[in-house]
């Protein structure tokens, strides 16, 4: 691309986002934005700086789409705050939030009042209404109910190095922190996974799952090897 054809693209994308502003849409500052004529904003929204928004992307009302976002044929709800973040051709609700540093890849859907936080990715799956995973989780190939709380450090373990399964999670589980579901399982209503287990049977109902060896202790063992240190 010739300095001269950067120029007309710029001019383009600056005049899309003016269009924009004079129907509702704030911006904390048009030159530093990447918008596709092909992009819906509705009225209200905010576009915060650096953001580039690819294809055919609808984004709702009194949504907030934060600095260093690319969100590429994807619908964004309304309420809805997404800061410094990738989302590929997904769909999220309404009044959740996600980010920072969330990848959402394509053929997800995340529902309402969701939370999707710091180094969360999201792949191939579905998230139920008021779902939580807070940081540090991969969600792979899975079908999560509504009102799932998922704990810090969480994988999803959907391939065996040949095949791709899926993982049901199902309303209302809890799951611990440092948790492998492997694929394929259910974790079904209300059940609980002990932080720290691999899970690799199906989950009954209200049922506490712990699926890790029992902590053993030996006093003494580092002095008598000469290993302590005041």
């Amino acid at each position: 691309m010739t300095f001269s054809e950067y120029e007309k693209k710029r001019e383009k994308e600056r005049n899309i986002a003016i269009a924009l502003m004079e129907q509702g849409v704030e911006f904390a500052d048009i030159d530093s934005v990447y918008i596709d004529p092909t992009v819906k904003i509705e009225a209200g929204a905010f576009i915060g700086p650096c953001v580039t928004l690819t294809g055919n992307v609808s984004i709702g009302k009194n949504t907030k789409i934060l600095q260093n976002t690319r969100i590429v044929d994807s619908e964004i709800g309304e309420g809805t705050t997404i800061e410094s973040s990738v989302i590929l051709e997904s769909k999220v609700g309404n009044n959740t939030s996600v980010g920072p540093f969330a990848y959402i890849r394509p053929g997800s859907s995340v529902g309402d009042n969701c939370k999707v936080g710091d180094f969360v990715e999201i792949k191939n799956s579905n998230v139920g209404n008021g779902t939580k995973a807070s940081h540090l989780t991969y969600i792979g190939d899975s079908d999560l109910g509504e009102n799932i709380n998922l704990g810090c450090g969480v994988v999803f373990v959907n391939y065996d190095g040949t095949n791709k399964y899926r993982t049901v999670v199902k309303d209302g589980a809890f799951i611990g922190c440092n948790v492998n579901l492997i694929s394929p399982v259910t974790i079904n209503e209300g059940a609980y996974i002990a932080a720290g287990s691999t899970i690799t049977m199906d989950v009954p109902k209200d049922a506490l799952a712990v699926a890790r060896s029992r902590q053993t202790v030996i006093e003494d063992w580092a002095a008598k090897r000469g290993l302590y240190r005041k």
